[in-house]
């Protein structure tokens, strides 16, 4: 029943990390609107340890289980609670929810209705003049009036009703007009002075304006769709919410981000000039190219990342770029400032992933199916730690078209694990995986070797492929990737659309898989990165699949980094192993006969891949290209970094220019298009096949 209850008694409340749950004698004040909460029921007729208004309130029932609900005050205050069973959750939450509700609408009726507000600049006068002049003790909040205005005469603002959304839109349209004109004359402020355009507090105020609008647009979207639903009875089926278009248009707001004149053609560095004249790619030879793995050197080069101390200084970068973004846009187009970059292609990010060859060539060494399944899981989700080079979230850089990444790995035979053993693998947990002596520089038999080859297949959308093989153990690897990044507030989200197929011919099998999301959180303060995301590996051949789950912190407590999978025969619906932790730490596998293994990431070898020297490399290999960009970030020189990245991004643009002016396709290198994928120009099982084949004729 809808009736008023005071009700009280104890309920869990959890504290903090540290404290955890405590139990908590709690009252429901109906007449007040409170909710309070006491050490004890002894206590009670002292003063409440907490109260919470629950006018605005919100009440959730929680989807972690059945016992725990949270109070989301409008205030911004939360208790998160848990009673001792499903049913006296359920008591709790009715009754604040009636409570709460009465409490609101009261609100309602006993307050007008919010009015309209505009925000106008005080009267600008010359650069010495009073009203521009900034006094010590004056910030930017200061530099706004805010006025009430009435509506016209004869137009009253009701109580709202879905019936009335034209009202609603016509207050909106208002607002939008008075947020153009706020924007607009931010940015007709001077660039130097006492105030200027590039102010924090009003890059600030620009950023909280246009995303205030973008959330007003999106809830009026809501409210439509709930007032044609109240009309049907229902929603169409398959409607979705989704985040509307901006009505603002983004392009009026680029003005301050336009990219700066430099100085002019003779006085640019020789490296910057040398870049911008590279010759159009496809009149270079677009040939494939054999690399000879002895050409290649173990790689020296071990750019760790350094925290972005930076960013409180770039703040006001990242607040103007914050300012020009909505909700849920694409950010492909969208250039990131360069302090955040990483000193590595994308290309080569991928390549990373491949740090634990011996656990690659080991998945076919797998005495059975349901082995080899295991281990490529193993692999899989041991490889994302050394590719992301650790938590901190910076950006690699963005793949020129047509950009290409070689490398390869050695290792000893030794070192990778045999079918004998079931579950263990020979990884030993050292900083990396020596080759003997007689092993460096060529090929020995003792030795496997696996190599990679990477390119950039497409700009617009932005596509890569990568391919890798261990000739020697008949595997290889093909997949493609396209990401997708999207702006989410705080936070920036990269969605990794494509698949990757494994090969291990000597036993007919393929494996494909996809990749979770990433995201870089906290993008104000310290960024952080995590993933998040279901994939699933597949084997059509021998019925087992995989379900992995990388799972995102939620709002409240829960920890970070989590990932939870299964290993499953699909005839039977059997799982055959488990496997939980943290993708950056430890992960613990359990098998079907009862064995447990753990994996410490942080404590596995990592073998060094091998690359050529730069001497030896083509103008559109990865280092070579992006070099200059990466020994301005080596010594701290961001501006000039910037200055090299925007002569390459300016020189792909005049390409893709002339391209579209004389219709002429991009021809790729190393992939060739296939259906909605992109596959290697020679894989290993095209030429396995051949050799069988010739082999076949022969005899």
């Amino acid at each position: 029943s809808d009736h008023m209850e005071n009700i009280c008694g104890y309920l869990m409340k959890y504290t903090n990390l540290v404290t955890g749950w405590q139990y908590r004698y709690f009252v429901l004040n109906n007449d007040a609107g409170l909710l309070e909460y006491f050490v004890n029921e002894q206590s009670r007729h002292l003063k409440p340890r907490g109260t919470l208004q629950l006018a605005g309130a919100v009440i959730s029932p929680s989807d972690e289980d059945s016992h725990t609900f949270t109070v989301n005050a409008a205030s911004g205050e939360q208790y998160k609670l848990r009673a001792t069973d499903a049913k006296e959750r359920q008591h709790w939450v009715s009754r604040l929810q009636i409570c709460t509700q009465h409490h609101t609408e009261a609100i309602g009726k006993n307050n007008p209705p919010l009015k309209s507000r505009s925000f106008s600049l005080a009267s600008q006068g010359s650069a010495n003049s009073p009203g521009v002049q900034r006094r010590p003790s004056q910030n930017a909040v200061s530099f706004f009036s805010v006025g009430h205005h009435r509506l016209p005469t004869g137009k009253r603002v009701p109580i709202m009703q879905p019936d009335h959304l034209v009202d609603v839109r016509e207050m909106m349209s208002q607002a939008e007009g008075q947020q153009r004109d706020l924007i607009r004359s931010i940015e007709c402020l001077p660039a130097s002075g006492h105030l200027t355009s590039l102010d924090q507090d009003l890059l600030m105020l620009k950023a909280t304006s246009m995303a205030t609008m973008n959330c007003l647009n999106d809830c009026f979207h809501i409210l439509q769709l709930q007032h044609a639903s109240q009309q049907k009875g229902s929603l169409p089926a398959g409607t979705t919410i989704s985040w509307l278009e901006p009505k603002i248009s983004l392009a009026n707001h680029f003005k301050n981000g336009a990219a700066q004149n430099f100085p002019a053609e003779i006085n640019k560095p020789a490296s910057v000039r040398e870049e911008q004249s590279i010759a159009e790619p496809c009149q270079l030879t677009r040939e494939p190219e054999e690399i000879n793995p002895d050409e290649e050197l173990e790689d020296i080069c071990d750019d760790k990342e350094d925290d972005l101390g930076a960013v409180e200084e770039q703040r006001s970068v990242i607040l103007h770029l914050l300012s020009q973004l909505k909700l849920g846009m694409d950010l492909t187009r969208v250039v990131l400032p360069t302090f955040i970059l990483e000193k590595r292609s994308l290309l080569e990010m991928y390549a990373d992933f491949m740090s634990h060859p011996d656990l690659f060539v080991a998945i076919t060494n797998g005495s059975g199916p349901e082995e080899r399944m295991i281990r490529f899981v193993e692999y899989y989700l041991t490889s994302f730690h050394e590719g992301r080079k650790g938590a901190i979230a910076k950006k690699p850089y963005n793949p020129i078209i047509g950009e290409t990444f070689h490398c390869s790995w050695r290792m000893p035979k030794s070192s990778v694990a045999t079918d004998a053993g079931t579950n263990s693998s020979a990884h030993s947990p050292s900083e990396q995986v020596a080759l003997p002596k007689d092993a460096e520089g060529q090929a020995e038999p003792d030795c496997y070797t696996v190599k990679f080859v990477a390119e950039q297949v497409s700009h617009h959308p932005p596509v890569s492929g990568f391919y890798a093989e261990c000739v020697e153990r008949n595997m290889c690897v093909n997949a493609h990737v396209w990401t997708k990044s999207k702006f989410l507030g705080m936070s920036i989200g990269v969605t990794m659309v494509g698949e990757g197929v494994l090969h291990l011919l000597e036993h007919g099998e393929e494996y494909t898989f996809s990749l979770p999301c990433a995201y870089a959180r906290s993008i104000l303060t310290v960024p952080w990165v995590e993933l998040g995301g279901k994939v699933n590996i597949n084997c059509a051949k021998t019925g087992y699949s995989a379900s992995i789950n990388f799972h995102t912190k939620p709002f409240y407590g829960g920890k970070l980094h989590r990932v939870t999978g299964e290993v499953k025969q699909n005839m039977t619906n059997t799982v055959v192993c488990r496997v939980q932790g943290e993708w950056n730490s430890v992960l613990e596998f359990t098998y079907s006969n009862g064995e447990t293994k753990y994996v410490d990431l942080t404590k596995l070898s990592v073998t060094r891949k091998r690359v050529r020297p730069l001497e030896k490399q083509g103008p559109f290999e990865s280092r070579r290209l992006w070099q200059h960009v990466t020994e301005s970030l080596r010594d701290g020189d961001i501006d000039k970094a910037t200055e090299h990245k925007r002569a390459l991004e300016e020189r792909q643009r005049n390409e893709e220019r002339l391209r579209a002016e004389t219709e002429t396709p991009w021809c790729t290198k190393y992939f060739l298009k296939d259906g909605d994928g992109w596959v290697y120009h020679k894989p290993l099982w095209k030429t396995v096949s051949a050799a069988q084949t010739q082999q076949t004729d022969s005899n």
